[in-house]
């Protein structure tokens, strides 16, 4: 049930939050675009999916952490350090991006953003890109693994 619970983990987090650190890393110079060019309704639309998709995303990507908790109870390792840290930087991500990320694309859908307002989205979307980095380098890496990594 544990190598179960764990390939769904991955799934999840490849098919949930890649697209979120994609469609993020994308906004920024769609929103630019959009505001240099007021008439083009297509880069209007290109960010408004973009937006789209990295709501839809966070959504689905909550049961990356679901699952994850899972198999960590599975295998035990509830209160390993590497875990624990995992879990924190898990949790900032999403603060990062429910709280800065998502509402500063909105404000820029709805027109209300500058070119100033996409520089400061676009650092912090590389902080939710380098929070999962992280996550990620812990996950695979586990200090005190016994696989050998």
């Amino acid at each position: 049930m544990t190598r179960f619970l764990l390939a769904v983990h991955v799934i999840a987090a490849i098919v949930a939050i890649g697209p979120v650190t994609v469609a993020a890393s994308m906004f920024p110079p769609a929103a630019r675009r959009a505001l240099s060019a007021p008439d083009d309704d297509r880069a209007a639309e290109t960010q408004a999916l973009l937006h789209r998709i990295c709501r839809v995303y966070a959504v689905v990507g909550v049961v990356v952490p679901v699952f994850g908790f899972a198999t960590a109870s599975g295998m035990h390792v509830l209160g390993s350090a590497w875990l624990i840290a995992s879990i924190g930087l898990t949790a900032l991500a999403a603060v990062v991006l429910g709280a800065l990320v998502l509402p500063a694309q909105a404000a820029l859908v709805e027109g209300a953003g500058s070119h100033r307002s996409t520089a400061r989205l676009a650092m912090f979307t590389g902080v939710f890109n380098l929070l999962w980095a992280a996550v990620t380098v812990l996950m695979i890496v586990r200090p005190g693994s016994t696989t050998g990594a």
